[in-house]
This record gives C-alpha cells, sequence and structure tokens, in this order.
C-alpha cells in the first residue's frame, strides 16, 4: 500500500490510476462534455453481490467536500471515506480482452472474492 504524505506530515492512503485507465476516463469524460479540471472518476464500494461487497464507478461534475480527491495522468479520482476503508492501496486498470473491454479494480485488501469476480470481501 502506497501513501502521500500531506502538509501536516500525515499521509494519505494512495489509489493509483494507470495511464491507460486515465486517457480512457478523459476520453468518456470530454465525451459527456465534462470539465475535466473539475469532473472525476468516483470510484466507490457499495453492498452486493454473492461476496458481499462490489465496486462501482461513475462520472461526477466535481467532488464531496469530504471526498480525498487524487490526480493521475490528468484525471481526477474521488472516492468518500467509507469507501476508503476497503479499498485504499488500490490500482484502476483498463482491461480489453476477450470478454470485453472495462475498468478492473486490483485490490490489496481483498480476502475472497466470489466466481465471477464482481463482488468481493476484505
Amino acid at each position: 500500500m502506497s501513501t502521500d504524505a500531506t502538509s501536516d506530515g500525515a499521509t494519505t492512503p494512495e489509489i493509483e490510476v494507470t495511464e491507460d485507465a486515465a486517457a480512457r476516463a478523459l476520453d468518456l469524460l470530454e465525451s459527456e462534455n465534462l470539465d475535466t479540471e473539475m469532473a472525476g472518476l468516483r470510484l466507490f464500494v457499495q453492498q452486493g453481490g454473492c461476496a458481499g461487497l462490489s465496486y462501482g464507478m461513475r462520472f461526477d461534475e466535481e467532488p464531496e467536500p469530504d471526498d480525498t480527491v487524487y490526480e493521475h495522468h490528468g484525471l481526477r479520482v474521488f472516492v468518500d471515506p467509507a469507501s476508503m476503508n476497503y479499498i485504499e492501496g488500490s490500482v484502476v486498470d483498463f482491461e480489453d480482452g476477450l470478454q470485453g473491454a472495462g475498468f478492473n479494480v486490483d485490490n490489496p485488501n481483498v480476502v475472497s472474492e466470489c466466481g465471477c469476480g464482481e463482488s468481493f470481501r476484505t
């Protein structure tokens, strides 16, 4: 798990985004006519799936006041405090394979996943 130091010396858990994932997300943001200077990709965890938790992603016009905001390769990523407990240290990538194209989260906190890989448990 990587961290960034803040101005007061505290550390913030890092969420990484690969260059390919950032490029794909920025293309989608622009196609939605969202301002990439303010808007970004929201990464969150929700209840659901056979293992108990699942990832969610959507575009938001701006972060919420309590979000942690990251910027990677020009893409802003917003994570709420409750979701951070489950996904700190994760890497967001974009995969283009036989099963289809899409964003993928590599989460070091996962203890088990369901068979289809759509939900997880920490």
